[in-house]
């Protein structure tokens, strides 16, 4: 997290001192549209971390690993999908719950399907796209994009078994 936080650091002060040389107060107005975020997500991710860090300490082991674990093969990476596919929110919501579970003993292939079937099922997008999209470009999305989670899955759980 460290090579991150100093690549993000640098952009964010790079983007400031420009922000400062056009002129006309953008590097306030800017800073103005970050503490706004930050109000708005800090409660999210606080809640977020709580549940990831709870996952971890109250889901046992075993528990984990029989369900979504290595072992678990190919039932853990359909169970990874569906609960990837039904997952509200957004990648500050997701990830950090994948994090706690890959901790806790889930597989890479289950957590790959979930964040898979996050990406590409997101049964809680599914009323938008259908009202903006229609319901025919919708189900032709759905249709050629739905086995790909379990297969993003098998694929990663054959190649990075033993990675976390």
């Amino acid at each position: 997290m460290l090579i991150p936080t100093i690549v993000m650091g640098v952009l964010a002060t790079i983007l400031l001192v420009v922000g400062y040389y056009k002129g006309q107060g953008q590097h306030i107005n800017g800073m103005r549209s970050a503490v706004n975020m930050t109000v708005e997500i800090l409660p999210l991710l606080v809640f977020v971390f709580i549940v990831a860090g709870m996952v971890r300490v109250l889901l046992p082991h075993e528990l984990v690993s029989k369900w979504v674990g290595v072992e678990s093969g190919i039932r853990g990476i359909l169970i990874g999908t569906v609960a990837g596919g039904l997952s509200p929110g957004g990648p500050y919501v997701s990830l950090p719950i994948v994090a706690g579970l890959l901790r806790t003993g889930a597989s890479v292939g289950t957590m790959v399907a979930f964040l898979t079937g996050w990406s590409l099922w997101a049964v809680s997008r599914l009323p938008m796209e259908v009202g903006i999209l229609g319901w025919k470009f919708t189900l032709i999305r759905m249709a050629s994009t739905f086995f790909f989670p379990p297969i993003a899955g098998l694929l990663a759980q054959a190649l990075f078994a033993g990675a976390k």
